[in-house]
C-alpha cells in the first residue's frame, strides 16, 4: 500500500482525536478539518478536495437529513403527549422487569431488517429515552443496546442494501443468506446486551447533561440544583448545566415536564395517549417502508436483478415505493402524531413550538453527520479504501479471513459499512473458484466485517452518540467498543460457518 496514503489515513484520524479532546472546538470542525488534512497529505487537487468534502456532505444529508428532522419531531410529540411514556411502561410489562436491555437489542435487530439503521434509530430512540425515564436511570445501555441491535440485521440481513448488493455480487443464494444473518444475529445479540450492561453503567455518570435533562427531566434539574446550594454555590448548578442557556434551557425544561405540558391545555388536564395510540406513528411508517423493502425485493427478484442494477420498478411497486420512502413515511408517522396523540384543544402555536424545538435539537446532529459524510467521502476519493483491499487480498490468508479482512479495513478507512461489504464483495468475487470459498461464506466474511469500531467518519456514529449523550472518548468507550465486540464475536462463528458449508 501507498506509504503516502497509510498517511493520509493516520493524519486524518489524528486530526479529529486531538480537535475532539484538545480544543475548544466541537466535531462539526474536526470532521471538515480532518477532510481538508487527509486530502491534502493525500496528494489530492485542491478543488477537487474542496468538491468532495461539499459532495459528501450534501450526499450524506440527502439520505438522511430529512429523515432525522422528521423523526425527531415524531419523538417530540410522543414526548410532549406523555405517549412516549405509556408506550415504554407497556413495553416494560411485556419483557419483565429486568429484560430492559434485550427488549431493545430485539426491537433494535428486528426493526433494522427493512429500515436504515439511522432512521430506524431516530424513530426509536425515544422509546429507550422513556423507558429510562420511568426507571430512572440506565439510559445509556438501552441506548448502546438499540443501537447495536440495528447494527446487526442492518449489516447481516437482506434486504438492506449492502447484504443485499454483496449476495448478488457473489452468487450467493438469498435464502440461505437471510437465514444465516438471522442465525448470526441471535448468537450476537448477547455478546451486545452483555457489553451494554457492562460499560452504561460507567458511562451513565458522564452523560451530557443536555440529555441528562431531555431523558430524565426536570428531577434531574432539581437534584442538581439542590446540590449546589448543599454546596453553597450557585456556580456549581451552573457547570451542571453548562449546555444549557437560552432556548436550550427552554427546551430542556420543557422536555422535563413534557408529560404535563401537553395534558395542561388551555381547557384543562387530559388524559395521557395509551400505548396504542402512542404506537401508530411509530409502526405506521416502519410498516410502510417494511411493505417497500419486501415489495422492491420480490421485484427484482421475479426480474433477475438481485443486484439491483438498471432495476426498473413494476407498475404494482411504485406506489408502495412512493409511500415507503423512509421521507414520505415519516410524514405520515409525524401527521399521525400530531392528529392522534394531541388534545384536539392545543393550540396551533404551541404545536409549531414544540417541532420548532425538535428542529431545533437536531441542528448539530444534522451538521455532525453531514461532515462525517465529507470525511468518508475524502477518504474513498483519496484511493485509500481500494489500496487497503488490493494490499490485504494479496497475503496468504484463510480463505474466508480474506473478505472479512478487506471488509474491516475499509470500513475503518471510510465509514460506510455498505462501501465496505461492496468493496470487499467485489475484490472477493474473482477469488471464490480459486480459494475454493463457499459464496455464503464469503458474503458472511464482508458483512461480519463492515461491522468493526463504527467511528469518527462513519455517520451513523454521530446518530447514535449524539442521541445517547456520549462524547469525545466516552462515545468510543460505548459505541466503538460496542461494535468491535460484535464483530470480534463473529470471528468463530464464521469458522464454524466455514466447516460446516
Amino acid at each position: 500500500m501507498d506509504l503516502q496514503l497509510i498517511l493520509a489515513l493516520i493524519a486524518g484520524i489524528a486530526t479529529i482525536v486531538v480537535i475532539v479532546l484538545a480544543t475548544r472546538l466541537d466535531a462539526f470542525i474536526a470532521l471538515l478539518v480532518a477532510s481538508v488534512v487527509t486530502g491534502i497529505v493525500a496528494g489530492q487537487d485542491l478543488l477537487a478536495l474542496v468538491d468532495a468534502i461539499t459532495t459528501g456532505f450534501g450526499n450524506t444529508l440527502a439520505s438522511i437529513g430529512i429523515v432525522i428532522g422528521l423523526g425527531v419531531g415524531i419523538g417530540k410529540i410522543l414526548e410532549v403527549s406523555g405517549a412516549a411514556d405509556s408506550l415504554a411502561r407497556a413495553f416494560l410489562r411485556a419483557f419483565g422487569q429486568g429484560r430492559e436491555p434485550w427488549a431493545m437489542g430485539t426491537v433494535g435487530s428486528l426493526v433494522s431488517i427493512p429500515v436504515f439503521c439511522d432512521s430506524g434509530y431516530v424513530i426509536m430512540n425515544p422509546l429507550a429515552r422513556s423507558i429510562a425515564r420511568v426507571k430512572r436511570g440506565g439510559y445509556v445501555t438501552l441506548a448502546l443496546a438499540l443501537g447495536c441491535g440495528m447494527t446487526l440485521t442492518h449489516h447481516m440481513v437482506p434486504p438492506t442494501p449492502g447484504p443485499l448488493a454483496a449476495t448478488g455480487i457473489l452468487g450467493a443464494d438469498i435464502g440461505a443468506v437471510i437465514l444465516t444473518g438471522v442465525i448470526f444475529t441471535v448468537f450476537l445479540l448477547p455478546v451486545v446486551v452483555i457489553y451494554a450492561r457492562w460499560i452504561g453503567p460507567k458511562l451513565e455518570p458522564v452523560l451530557n447533561q443536555k440529555v441528562k435533562h431531555d431523558v430524565y427531566g426536570s428531577a434531574t434539574a432539581t437534584s442538581a440544583g439542590a446540590r449546589a446550594v448543599e454546596g453553597g454555590s450557585e456556580d456549581t448548578e451552573h457547570r451542571g448545566v453548562a449546555t444549557l442557556t437560552g432556548e436550550d434551557a427552554d427546551h430542556s425544561t420543557e422536555a422535563g415536564d413534557s408529560a404535563t405540558d401537553a395534558a395542561d391545555t388551555d381547557s384543562g388536564a387530559t388524559k395521557k395517549p395509551g400505548a396504542f395510540l402512542g404506537f401508530l406513528p411509530l409502526i405506521v411508517p416502519l410498516l410502510l417502508i417494511v411493505a417497500n423493502t419486501v415489495s422492491t425485493a420480490i421485484d427484482k427478484n421475479a426480474q433477475g436483478e438481485l443486484a439491483g442494477d438498471a432495476y426498473e420498478p413494476s407498475a404494482w411497486v411504485a406506489p408502495l415505493a412512493f409511500l415507503g420512502n423512509p421521507v414520505v413515511a415519516l410524514i405520515i408517522g409525524l401527521v399521525l402524531a400530531v392528529y392522534t396523540l394531541l388534545p384536539r384543544v392545543t393550540p396551533r402555536s404551541k404545536v409549531q413550538n414544540w417541532l420548532a424545538d425538535g428542529a431545533a435539537s437536531a441542528g448539530l446532529i444534522l451538521l455532525i453527520t453531514g461532515a462525517g459524510g465529507s470525511f468518508g467521502m475524502v477518504l474513498t476519493e483519496s484511493g485509500v479504501g481500494d489500496a487497503l483491499a488490493e494490499a490485504i487480498a494479496s497475503i496468504s490468508l484463510p480463505a474466508f479471513l480474506v473478505p472479512f479482512i478487506i471488509a474491516t479495513l475499509v470500513r475503518i478507512a471510510q465509514g460506510s459499512g455498505t462501501v465496505a461489504m461492496i468493496t470487499a464483495a467485489s475484490v472477493t468475487a474473482p477469488l471464490i473458484a480459486p480459494l475454493g470459498l463457499s459464496p455464503l461464506v464469503a458474503v458472511m466474511a464482508c458483512t461480519a466485517g463492515s461491522m468493526v469500531f463504527s467511528y469518527f467518519n462513519d455517520s451513523y456514529f454521530w446518530v447514535v452518540t449524539r442521541f445517547a449523550g456520549l462524547d469525545g472518548i466516552n462515545a468510543i468507550k460505548g459505541w466503538s467498543g460496542i461494535t468491535t465486540a460484535v464483530w470480534a464475536g463473529s470471528i468463530p462463528l464464521l469458522f464454524v460457518l466455514d466447516l460446516i458449508v
